[in-house]
């Protein structure tokens, strides 16, 4: 089931999170986060966006989010989205689920553009992406550095409310 984050679904979104910064380029962050890291971050992401998890059988198992995409006023009708699934639960779409909610919830708040930023090459994201509707519209190379090497990213973007 699709429900808005909790607070108290703080650690196990910290758990999911840090298998992607343990393994994997989708995260440019190094550090593990805990509980309390993500407990500011659901306080300062609900404050203004979306943020929903899917829960099945009392167990958090992926989280969806809108945030800021850049401070200057201006862009303020645009969003950026994410969204992370338990590293066992890939391809059981639940990531399409809550990717669906997630754009229809910002979509409701009246943003105008909604990206999606992956770091590069990540092909089953850009496919997720493009089947959603996301267009890519950037690519920039080599602005990111971990595990010891280069990382290209990609921006992909979606318009609603036209």
């Amino acid at each position: 089931m699709i429900r808005p984050v909790k607070i108290e679904d703080a650690q196990a979104i910290a758990t999911i999170y840090n298998y992607y910064i343990l393994h994997s380029i989708a995260t440019f962050e190094e550090e593990v986060v805990d509980a309390e890291a993500i407990k500011k971050r659901i306080l300062a992401v609900t404050a203004k966006y979306s943020w929903i998890v899917f829960e099945d059988d009392g167990e958090i198992i992926g989280y969806a989010y809108g945030s800021e995409w850049r401070s200057r006023f201006s862009y303020r009708h645009t969003v950026e989205s994410t969204v992370y699934l338990n590293h066992k639960t890939s391809k059981k779409g639940v990531g399409t689920l809550l990717y669906k909610e997630l754009i229809k919830q910002l979509t409701r708040k009246n943003f105008h553009v909604i990206l999606g930023c992956i770091s590069l090459p990540n092909e089953a994201s850009e496919k997720f992406h493009e089947k959603l509707g996301f267009k890519k519209i950037a690519h920039f190379h080599e602005v990111g550095y971990k595990f010891n090497r280069w990382i290209d990213v990609g921006f992909w973007e979606l318009i609603v409310n036209n």
